[in-house]
């Protein structure tokens, strides 16, 4: 049987090269065209495969269409992985938006535009940033979740433009997948950017490995997955015991490196309380059961393989105290103007704001000695080993979920407009066609369109209240 052809943006990343090292074991099902920035880093990371066969780079930039266009041609599955990620997407927000909207929106009409339209997969990757803040008691989450992005979070908006941008693109093939954290061994090196200190301690993660994200990106492309896996929004997790509390990763972290724990290592007050995202999946063993990818070794293990791969040096840390270690923290806290440490020193408003809520909010942090015992058992009642979803569902989302897609029709979209507080104006759907854009309002009069499965089945909403909402009229930090 002739082989299948596979383009893949943003092989260079960590979730693109770990989809790689997965298809170098399936040269013989599939030929792998990579698509990356020209560059001496971009080529040194790829230069190992160039000896596979079936395997070829087409260097371009994805903002421009006829560089995707010539990445794309001929091929049966497009795995768009590509963009700008944290901490680049934190200090550029507005080359951001630009960069991760037009990517999409090339990758679509490319492959539109091919001799492949009706039967080539495009797979997007999008973020569990779209859904934003999401601590106890709404700490469960599902696809179909009002997208909710953190004040000033460009890359979130980005993420939620660029994934209408293919739901709504008129592709015959698609699935939006949203990545949680990755677990990789690069993290291991990742401590000294101050948007660390981003993150609240009480936040909730549901983290996937590395190499489970690269196994389902090549398991997608096998003639095993099901016909309903397309069209349709998934989120990704490496399943129970990867669901972690962020104090809870900071201590696996921490003892991975050798390093002191948290509150030998940083000061509290030095993180921020509010605004950042993360939440565990209530529907995460969905995408298992339609692509299964997990390795199903446990977040304990994987930390203690991570352990073993840390460099001869860091087995000093122990040795060193936990004074210079905290010293360090402090100057990464405050060593640019994405760190909370210079928004105090030189009085950011705003920042303050949105990430501690004043500044007297601030002050009034308790200290380690008396989070301590709250933290190490936070959320009450729900340790590790017993972190399943929940039967009830956090959020009603304002439809009738009991009927069969094939059943939705004009009065479901009324229903869920009503919801959101607004209306559907169109005056007539076709029953179970989800993907003909239709008419709304939003409460602010806000007209738009979107498909059902936008609205319905990815949380979608007004465009012009979110952007409002999550960048007002500033992007900058």
């Amino acid at each position: 049987m002739a082989k299948k052809r596979v383009c893949v943006t943003g092989a260079t990343g960590t979730m693109g090269l770990a989809t790689l090292r997965e298809f170098m074991n399936r040269t013989d099902r599939f030929d792998i065209t990579v698509f990356a920035r020209p560059g001496k880093v971009n080529e040194r990371k790829l230069a190992p495969f160039l000896s596979n066969p079936g395997f070829s780079v087409v260097w371009g930039d994805l903002t421009r269409l006829d560089d995707v266009r010539q990445a794309v041609r001929g091929a049966d599955f497009v795995l768009h992985i590509g963009g700008m990620v944290s901490p680049s997407a934190d200090y550029y927000p507005e080359k951001t938006l630009l960069v991760n909207v037009a990517a999409a929106e090339n990758v679509a009409r490319a492959v539109l535009e091919g001799d492949k339209a009706d039967s080539c997969g495009v797979v997007y990757i999008g973020s569990v940033a779209q859904s934003g803040d999401r601590r106890p008691p709404h700490h469960w989450g599902r696809t179909g979740d009002p997208l909710a992005a953190s004040e000033g979070d460009a890359y979130a908006l980005s993420k939620i433009r660029a994934e209408i941008a293919i739901v709504d693109s008129g592709l015959k093939k698609w699935a939006c997948l949203r990545q949680t954290g990755i677990l990789y061994p690069g993290l291991l090196f990742k401590g000294s950017d101050p948007i660390t200190f981003h993150v609240p301690l009480r936040g909730m993660l549901e983290w996937a490995t590395d190499e489970d994200s690269g196994r389902l990106m090549a398991n997608i492309c096998e003639d095993s997955t099901p016909d309903e896996f397309w069209n349709g929004f998934y989120n990704i997790g490496s399943g129970k015991s990867y669901r972690l509390t962020n104090y809870e990763f900071e201590k696996l972290l921490l003892k991975a490196l050798g390093c002191p724990p948290p509150h030998k290592s940083f000061r509290v007050d030095w993180f921020a309380i509010h605004n950042f995202h993360g939440q565990w999946w209530q529907d995460s063993d969905r995408l298992e059961e339609l692509v299964p990818f997990r390795s199903g070794e446990s977040c304990d293990d994987y930390f203690r393989r991570l352990a073993a791969m840390v460099p001869w040096y860091f087995k000093l840390a122990p040795l060193a105290p936990a004074a210079l270690v905290r010293m360090g923290m402090k100057w990464v806290a405050g060593r640019n103007d994405l760190g909370p440490l210079h928004w105090r020193k030189n009085h950011n408003e705003r920042r303050i704001r949105i990430h501690f809520g004043s500044l007297d909010e601030w002050d009034a942090i308790p200290s380690w000695e008396n989070q301590l015992p709250e933290l190490e058992q936070y959320p009450a009642g729900e340790p590790r080993e017993r972190r399943d979803p929940p039967v009830d569902h956090a959020f009603d989302h304002g439809y009738d979920e009991s009927k069969s897609r094939s059943e939705w029709n004009l009065d479901d979209m009324r229903s869920k407009a009503a919801h959101e507080g607004g209306e559907c104006l169109s005056e007539s759907m076709t029953a179970g066609d989800l993907h003909t854009p239709l008419r709304w309002r939003c409460v602010c009069r806000h007209e738009f369109k979107a498909s059902p499965a936008a609205v319905l089945l990815g949380g979608h909403w007004c465009p012009d209240c979110l952007t409002a909402r999550i960048m007002g009229s500033q992007t900058q930090n």
